[in-house]
């Protein structure tokens, strides 16, 4: 790895931290007007191609071409983080404030951290500090009545933010069993295969659950949500791919406490959700824990 300093590292580290931060929000908006499933597998899935179309201008075609062995690889990553994690996600903002969804998503740090002790790793003390500090604050935030509906009930809420930390976890475990699969050399190769492969997944199940493609019902901040989410797959798994090759990881692993508190300010400003009680609790606790893990893990490096 090459590690750059300066512009070249913060610019797309920035864009990183807005862009991810802002797909929440981006969520919530498509979901006013498209069906969640339908309308995410295809942004994933013209993501997906638009990487691989990319990736053919930039002369690196011939990488496309993966073994049957690389395919298994990124149809069960695909499956697991855009298929049912993602699908999850989508489902769970019919009911769930924007804000609320991210700093549930933010515990995956977390849930990897465990996985790596199962698995037989031994944390620092400051890492495992924050395990602790980050599920308690997770466990206040799920405490019914601490979130305002989207719509529904406030147990509609309570049912969903616990599809999220499932999901959650899932994301956590197939990213940790990711690193013994037979994944392509190029990290953007795996993605567009992911993004194609988890959107058709969620299109398909969308289409057999019903969902329709009605353009004359789309409001025009749905359509505007759908081309950003679009675009932002695109930058942000570009500007990930660029940092994990010339940044460290130490600076590369800030977006997973950053992107919360982005989620939060833009679901504040861009939706009016309102800063309850669960989102105090998540920024200052569960938010906190995800800091003492990723310092833990620099540390110990």
């Amino acid at each position: 790895m090459t590690t750059l300093t300066g512009s070249r590292v913060w610019a797309p580290l920035i864009t990183l931290w807005i862009v991810w931060g802002s797909t929440y929000v981006g969520i919530a908006l498509q979901g006013q007007s498209m069906p969640p499933l339908l309308s995410n597998g295809t942004r994933l899935m013209l993501a997906g191609l638009l990487l691989a179309a990319g990736l053919a201008i930039r002369g690196q075609g011939q990488q496309l071409r993966i073994s049957w062995a690389q395919l298994r690889s990124v149809a069960t990553v695909g499956l697991g983080l855009m298929g049912f994690g993602i699908g999850t996600l989508v489902l769970a903002e019919r009911y769930v404030p924007s804000s609320v969804a991210a700093l549930i998503v933010s515990s995956i740090p977390l849930w990897i951290v465990l996985l790596r002790t199962g698995g037989g790793d031994r944390p620092g003390k400051v890492t495992l500090a924050g395990v602790v500090v980050g599920l308690v604050g997770l466990g206040l935030m799920l405490l019914p009545g601490g979130s305002v509906p989207v719509r529904g009930t406030v147990m509609d809420v309570t049912l969903w933010s616990l599809a999220i930390v499932a999901s959650s976890f899932v994301w956590a475990l197939v990213s940790y069993r990711a690193r013994n699969y037979a994944m392509p050399g190029n990290a953007l190769v795996s993605a567009a295969y992911e993004l194609v492969i988890g959107g058709a997944s969620l299109t398909i199940l969308g289409l057999l659950l019903g969902d329709r493609i009605t353009p004359s019902q789309f409001t025009t901040s749905s359509n505007v949500a759908w081309l950003y989410m679009v675009v932002a797959s695109v930058v942000g798994y570009g500007c990930y791919s660029y940092l994990l090759a010339h940044a460290p990881i130490s600076l590369l692993s800030t977006y997973a406490y950053v992107n919360p508190g982005v989620a939060v300010l833009l679901g504040f400003l861009i939706l009016g959700e309102p800063l309850s009680r669960a989102v105090a609790i998540g920024l200052t606790v569960v938010v906190g824990g995800v800091v003492l893990v990723v310092s833990g893990e620099r540390r110990q490096a």
